[in-house]
């Protein structure tokens, strides 16, 4: 007995990797996210190694996640793979709150974020 095999939610020539609680705004991490959307992972994962944004290497790390799981888990090729989403969503935000003049107080917001990106095996036009 045991639990039944769930149905796969991707395609069999794509593989997935989820950053969750990323402490960003998604405003700031689909910026990055936006710059590989549609590119191959090599061209991908260059544009993210000198990005002078400090998301980008967490958003690297996730890539590269999805590249070895499409390598390993689903037996994909690497070298024929594109970025088909990327996308952002938003987690918790904490409130913190800072001292004001005259007794006020001063709202800080610190959101957190999720990224998700799939990547997708392509066959070469000849």
């Amino acid at each position: 007995m045991g639990k039944a095999k769930r149905e796969r939610s991707l395609k069999d020539n794509e593989a997935r990797a989820v950053l969750r609680q990323v402490r960003t705004s998604p405003q700031k991490l689909n910026l990055v996210a936006t710059t590989i959307r549609g590119k191959k992972v090599e061209k991908a994962l260059a544009e993210l190694t000198f990005s002078p944004k400090r998301i980008a290497k967490d958003v690297k790390k996730t890539l590269e996640s999805a590249i070895a799981n499409a390598e390993n888990n689903h037996g994909l090729d690497t070298d024929a793979l594109v970025v088909a989403e990327a996308y952002v969503g938003k987690s918790l935000v904490m409130k913190r709150f800072r001292p004001r003049a005259r007794g006020r107080v001063g709202k800080i917001l610190k959101p957190f974020s999720h990224l998700t990106i799939v990547v997708r095996e392509v066959e070469e036009a000849a």
